[in-house]
């Protein structure tokens, strides 16, 4: 009679192997979306506060000034009223002075309405994120109106709808741009 020794095995198989991929690649592939869904949801509220701090800045800059005479970008990064975070890394001088928004447009202060309000403009955003930050309830005493790729939304209309932002936001054409005009 032959003396057959068992051969014991240990490990895993294949298919147990494949079935931890496939478990890991599920994970993996939900962390990312939530991942992706965390950074916008920061990058919208930091645009905010952005906008918030651009305004407050703006005012007290001007609060003894008769109005908002000359303010421009270049002005605007004399005085300080840029936060750090809109700044691109490489500003040097006061010459063509660039500002970013949490989303990578360019931004752009202006006075409007013969020098007696100011205006910041945010460039190319996505048409969520436009219309998003067009319907927020920005519960501003001194938001005289907000135009959205050139439709504009008066005192009296604001809030804006989130329907009629989303409208505004896919017209055709624009780069999705959004003004919002303070007294």
């Amino acid at each position: 009679m032959k003396n057959i020794k068992k051969i014991e095995q240990s490990g895993r198989s294949m298919i147990e192997m494949l079935g931890v991929l496939a478990i890991i690649a599920v994970l993996s592939v939900g962390g990312i979306a939530g991942y992706t869904r965390a950074m916008s949801k920061y990058n919208f509220e930091r645009s905010q506060e952005q906008l918030a701090t651009l305004v407050i800045n703006t005012r007290a800059a001007f609060s003894s000034a008769p109005n908002y005479a000359n303010l421009d970008n270049d002005t605007a990064y004399a005085l300080n009223i840029i936060p750090l975070d809109m700044l691109p890394k490489s500003t040097s001088g006061t010459s063509d002075i660039k500002i970013i928004h949490a989303f990578s447009g360019i931004v752009t202060l202006d006075t409007a309405n013969d020098d007696k309000n100011f205006s910041v403009q945010f460039d190319s955003l996505s048409t969520e994120i436009c219309a998003n930050l067009a319907a927020a309830d920005w519960k501003a005493e001194d938001l005289n109106q907000i135009s959205i790729n050139g439709e504009v939304f008066e005192r009296e209309d604001l809030p804006i709808s989130l329907v009629s932002a989303v409208n505004a936001c896919n017209a055709e054409g624009y780069t999705n741009s959004i003004i919002w005009e303070f007294f």
